[in-house]
């Protein structure tokens, strides 16, 4: 089945850029998913395309109005009723929005498709978002220029957990974050380079040491530069063996500080 993306935009050229490129352009091109774009302008009622007004109050900017993108969502929407059988959702990218994580990118991947609204200017009327969206979805607590950078990266990270989209079967479930843990660092030939040598445990050829270690890196980096992501992962307190790997982990960052 091929995955549906729609994006409400008044930068469709933008999203070029994600249909060329890498991962994502390759699974365009073996037609893993479709994007189509749907420009607010083309259903504008005013001559000069007009989608934006002041706000209501005052206040600096300007907001989109709620017809052109009420016209354009509404066209998106009748497509995928006549072309796709599962479910669909349409998302609003959003500073507002709940942050987007691993677990939520699986499930909007299990979907037919997603409509991707992409807001301008100061944002959009509220009436709209009351009236189409099914949620608001962040991509981090910062500002940017508008909502079509949010979506590349979110049709990025559904694109690669699409069924054939990467060379390697085994690349999506070994990603950081994937099993709730940053990942292990990598290294690749030479075995020395500028006086640092590879982890003498990787050149071993012991898979089950190699394992124990990369898992123990696992927590280490997570505990060191997201704590957070350990709490969220073990409620209830880490099992023994993490425990005991972690211990040893610090006790070695200990050594290396205090050395």
């Amino acid at each position: 089945m091929t995955f549906e993306f729609d994006v409400i935009t008044l930068l469709p050229g933008m999203l070029e850029a994600v249909t060329q490129f890498g991962v994502t352009g390759r699974a365009y091109r073996r037609d893993l998913y479709r994007l189509r774009t749907w420009n607010p302008r083309d259903y504008s009622s005013n001559r000069y395309r007009k989608v934006d007004d002041a706000p209501y109050g005052g206040g600096a900017g300007m907001v989109m109005m709620a017809e052109p993108l009420d016209l354009a969502i509404s066209s998106a929407k009748r497509w995928q009723n006549a072309n796709l059988a599962g479910k669909t959702r349409a998302i609003y990218l959003s500073p507002q929005g709940k942050h987007v994580d691993h677990a939520r990118v699986l499930q909007l991947a299990s979907m037919s498709g997603i409509t991707l609204v992409c807001g301008r200017y100061e944002g959009i009327d509220e009436r709209f978002i009351v009236q189409h969206i099914d949620e608001e979805l962040s991509i981090g607590d910062y500002v940017i220029s508008g909502g079509e950078l949010a979506a590349m990266v979110l049709i990025d990270a559904i694109v690669r957990q699409l069924p054939g989209a990467l060379g390697d079967a085994e690349s999506a479930d070994k990603d950081s974050l994937v099993d709730g843990l940053l990942e292990y660092p990598q290294y690749t030939r030479p075995e020395v380079y500028r006086e640092q040598s590879v982890p003498r445990i990787l050149l071993t050829g012991d898979h089950a040491k190699i394992k124990r270690w990369r898992l123990q890196q696992s927590l280490g980096r997570t505990w060191l530069k997201r704590p957070d992501l350990l709490i969220k992962k073990y409620p209830d307190g880490l099992p023994d063996q993490e425990r005991l790997l972690l211990e040893e982990f610090k006790l070695a960052e200990k050594n290396i500080t205090s050395g």
